[in-house]
């Protein structure tokens, strides 16, 4: 990671963010309790902001992933929640059902934004729009408004148990991570990903099949919304409506704030996983020290807008450096 990366600089300020915290309040803050419970608090917001950043590089937006998220956890929660019926009581067959069914259904709400943005080319954000509400719709239509509950023990432990201290949800996001980096920054396709947001345009007449690949970017960021519907409903044991509401315009932040360029062509995974990180030591620590969530909500607004001011201006200083060099050359050519 390069110092004067946009990553480095977001590193630094976790650093302080960390630290800052933990002197204030490190009877509480800095407490194995406090520091298990971020972790399992993070994987949901995390997972759910590589998949806005995976669409946002492509110079769209997902404002469906909560919707999808939701949907998900509610068809696998009824599988859970027949499981004495279904399977005859085998908790095993009951919880392998289930992640099939979520992660199936958050593959369809990928594959219908995917086809609409990638096929037809209406506008990401219309698209999206369109979807959540009908997600959502449908959603309601299943759960009448009330919660799901009544799962097995087995399914627990996906977002409530640990492996040698270390929560579940936390190694399951970790998995994640090394994934989604893997496909996005060393595959040929991710390559094709970062040119779209660039130009889709030139990327077409390059040889690269936009359409295709846009689809497998939906389908990417179904996939890991559905992911983070096993984890979220096995951690509150049901499934709701608007169980991670908030993470729509949370997952923005959190994408931008890693650096995602919101134009397209520009995001690594690390520093939206950074960004993430952020978000919550900043939460969970403002709450421990007693701080009103208004002032909490106003806290992570101001960090977003000054990191985004600082890449801004360095973004800045960088091209104009660039150009002084391309104005350097060209005048020791005529010299010459």
């Amino acid at each position: 990671m390069k110092k004067q990366s946009k990553e480095f600089r977001l590193l630094l300020v976790f650093a302080a963010i960390f630290i800052a915290m933990s002197i204030i309040s490190p009877d509480r803050f800095f407490s194995l309790n406090n520091l298990q419970s971020m972790a399992f608090q993070l994987p949901e917001l995390g997972i759910m902001s590589l998949a806005m950043m995976v669409i946002i590089v492509t110079s769209g937006i997902n404002l469906s992933i909560t919707s999808t998220a939701a949907l998900s956890g509610i068809v696998g929660a009824f599988v859970l929640s027949s499981y004495k019926t279904t399977f005859g009581g085998n908790e095993v067959l009951a919880v392998i059902a289930a992640i099939v069914a979520c992660l199936l259904v958050s593959l369809i709400c990928g594959a219908i934004n995917g086809s609409i943005v990638a096929y037809i080319g209406v506008s990401p954000i219309l698209v999206t729009i369109g979807t959540m509400t009908l997600f959502e719709g449908i959603s309601l239509k299943f759960t009448k408004g009330g919660a799901i509950s009544g799962f097995p023990d087995a399914f627990m432990w996906f977002g409530n148990d640990t492996i040698l201290g270390v929560p579940v949800p936390m190694i399951i996001f970790v998995l994640v991570i090394i994934g989604v980096t893997i496909k996005l920054e060393y595959t040929p396709w991710g390559q094709g990903v970062y040119m779209i947001g660039c130009n889709p345009v030139a990327t077409e007449f390059s040889g690269i099949n936009v359409k295709k690949v846009l689809m497998k970017v939906y389908l990417l960021s179904g996939l890991l919304c559905g992911i983070a519907s096993i984890v979220m409903i096995s951690r509150y044991n049901s499934a709701k409506v608007d169980y991670g509401s908030s993470y729509m315009l949370q997952s923005i932040s959190a994408a931008v704030l890693g650096g995602t360029a919101i134009e397209g062509g520009y995001g690594k995974v690390i520093g939206t996983v950074i960004a993430t990180a952020i978000l919550q030591v900043l939460s969970s620590g403002l709450n421990i020290i007693g701080i009103n969530r208004y002032i909490v909500d106003i806290s992570m607004g101001v960090i977003l807008i000054s990191v985004l001011t600082i890449n801004f201006f360095a973004t800045r200083r960088k091209e104009a450096k660039e150009k002084q060099k391309m104005i350097s050359k060209a005048s020791q050519s005529k010299a010459v």
